[in-house]
């Protein structure tokens, strides 16, 4: 089958690599253009795009595509069966949509409609979903809102991190998607009164609020692993939160209980197993306490 492929990141590379095992003729991928990275603000191409390169695959990077009625043209003119995007990042309009004869398809990583948006991995964990998974979607000109073909669950437990969920939702959508172009499964509408909205995320939704429930800061401490990370102050400097676990304890909230870095939340106590300052090395917390003592009674803020 000949297809355009249309994604960014990491997500979006199993699937590809899988479409061209799988025979089909790759016309060409679309991806966001490199753009300036690092303390040297060197130029960076995106996963797929280095992925594309890797397997001598044509590569596109339209700034947009709305607007741009030679950029949709030039997609027209790829005569394509189906084009398959996976979290591309740019809006794809109407005319590129109805151009493919299969349309386009995409890898969507919820079990829609719930979590439509930017962000579904995260939303699914920091709302304490049992079960997130990968959609197989029949593009049309809304957010996440077409026909569904293809589902597989994936149940969310509580050591689930958006790290190790991304890596198992990549390879479903990676089969699915060949399961999809193969079988011609029937669309089937998505119940627009359970949709919900998983909206883009900012490094300001990773700021621990110490009022929380230790529960409610568990969810957001693996919800934002890796991106954005959570945050608290700690003497006025930024400690970066990697990992976590349920503890004994109450107080007030923020304040450290003990001297293993157990925190008061306004529910329970979190302890922190994994802790990095700005700058330095991720550290386990008992190696971080050796250098930074934290006296019990230390508040932590935002």
């Amino acid at each position: 089958m000949r297809i355009a492929f249309m994604g960014s990141p990491n997500f979006a590379v199993p699937a590809l690599r899988a479409l061209l095992q799988a025979g089909h003729d790759v016309a060409a991928v679309y991806c966001q253009p490199a753009r300036p990275a690092g303390r040297g603000q060197a130029m960076h191409r995106c996963p797929v795009h280095v992925a594309a390169d890797e397997m001598g695959l044509p590569v596109r990077t339209p700034a947009r595509l709305r607007g741009d009625p030679a950029a949709q043209a030039e997609f027209g003119a790829l005569h394509l069966d189906a084009a398959v995007v996976a979290a591309y990042g740019l809006i794809v309009p109407q005319a590129m949509l109805d151009a493919p004869k299969r349309g386009c398809l995409n890898i969507h990583s919820s079990l829609l409609p719930r979590w439509r948006g930017a962000a579904p991995i995260q939303a699914a964990i920091l709302a304490g979903d049992a079960e997130t998974g990968i959609t197989i979607m029949q593009m049309d000109a809304g957010l996440d809102t077409g026909p569904m073909l293809l589902r597989q669950g994936v149940p969310i437990t509580p050591e689930t991190t958006t790290a190790s969920l991304h890596d198992v939702l990549a390879t479903i959508g990676a089969k699915l998607i060949l399961e999809a172009l193969s079988s011609l499964p029937p669309p089937v509408p998505q119940s627009e009164p359970d949709a919900t909205h998983a909206p883009k995320l900012s490094r300001e939704d990773g700021r621990i609020d110490w009022t929380k429930s230790a529960e409610i800061i568990d969810r957001q401490i693996r919800a934002f692993d890796p991106w954005p990370g959570t945050t608290t102050a700690l003497a006025g400097r930024p400690l970066k939160i990697l990992a976590a676990k349920a503890a004994d304890g109450s107080g007030a909230p923020g304040t450290v209980l003990d001297t293993t870095l157990t925190i008061a939340c306004g529910r329970h106590a979190i302890r922190l197993t994994r802790v990095q300052l700005p700058g330095r090395d991720a550290l386990d917390a008992e190696v971080f306490l050796r250098g930074h003592p934290v006296p019990p009674g230390t508040v932590l803020g935002r």
